[in-house]
């Protein structure tokens, strides 16, 4: 098979969803209806918790960063994705390509640490409810966020960097709706052993490790919620973990069941469907599971409701 290296691989194909071709209308409705409903759903959790005070707390200070990454992280694929099945172009520059992979790994890897940041949240809230206000001060908050960004951002760069000392095989076509690292991988002719030594190390780093912390903070939970004495208090605080869990579950799953545990084909169907789970439905949820289930954000909505309703009058 003829090689050819980075500078002279100018585009690549994206090979999309595996659709048939009188599917295409239906499914770009379907898509792009989501995709505007995860943007305005998430960019409303922001604006109301920026405008209402009462929201100013820890718990909504996570959210609204994990709104904000759901929205980024949708925009980087989904857009590209629709553009692709309205004009059937299936090319994409090779430069367009290694930065949407770099900002895909960053916002995937960005998402993890604010899970792990929510669960820590809910653990002290839950477990030591008197001394809340003294360990989620606003500086442990702020730095929490801030190294969640650094990381993700160093972890995205280090995955780009090594993906653009590769060279590249005459077969350019990815089976997918967006530059996964795993199938470019596949696509090189160079060695690729030291990228598949930083994937495993950094999986442990930013997938392994958040998801085993989110998991002993929900231990802890549990415990504590089986010596809560009033079944009221019980079903408040299940239903309180029991939305953030759901979302974990599913997120975590689809990428453990993708990375860790892949096909033995490039990218098979399975795979760009469970891609879409964690892609597209996910950043969905999140504004019902998180916000418009609760309480106090639907008394944020109706307040901004009421000041536009007397601002038009």
């Amino acid at each position: 098979m003829r090689r050819e290296n980075q500078s002279s691989m100018s585009q690549f194909l994206l090979l999309g969803l595996p659709i048939r071709p009188e599917q295409r209308g239906v499914v770009f409705a379907l898509f792009l209806g989501v995709y505007l409903t995860t943007v305005l759903g998430n960019l409303l959790i922001i604006l109301l918790i920026r405008l209402d005070s009462r929201l100013h707390t820890p718990m909504y200070f996570f959210l609204s960063h994990l709104a904000l990454t759901d929205v980024s992280f949708s925009s980087v694929t989904v857009p590209r994705m629709l553009t692709c099945m309205q004009t059937q172009d299936q090319s994409i520059p090779y430069a367009e390509c290694i930065a949407q992979m770099y900002f895909f790994i960053f916002f995937t890897d960005l998402d993890n640490f604010l899970l792990t940041s929510m669960a820590y949240d809910w653990y002290v809230a839950i477990c030591h409810p008197l001394h809340y206000t003294t360990i989620m001060r606003e500086g442990l908050c702020t730095l929490l966020v801030t190294v969640s960004w650094i990381l993700s951002c160093a972890n995205a760069l280090c995955h780009t960097l090594l993906l653009t000392q590769l060279s590249f095989c005459a077969d350019n076509a990815i089976p997918h709706f967006f530059c996964d690292l795993d199938v470019l991988l596949k696509l090189s002719c160079s060695d690729t052993s030291l990228n598949e030594l930083a994937i495993f190390i950094a999986g442990m780093a930013v997938i392994i490790l958040p998801l085993t912390c989110i998991l002993i903070s929900y231990g802890r939970i549990g415990a504590a919620i089986l010596k809560v004495p009033s079944t009221k208090g019980i079903c408040k605080a299940l239903s309180t973990c029991g939305s953030h869990l759901s979302v974990v579950a599913l997120y975590y799953g689809t990428i453990i069941a993708l990375y860790f545990f892949p096909s033995s084909s490039m990218a098979s169907d399975k795979n760009v469907i469970a891609s879409v789970m964690y892609t597209v439905v996910t950043p969905l949820l999140n504004p019902f599971i998180y916000s418009l289930r609760n309480r106090d954000m639907k008394g944020a909505l109706e307040k901004l409701f009421n000041r536009a309703t007397v601002l038009s009058q």
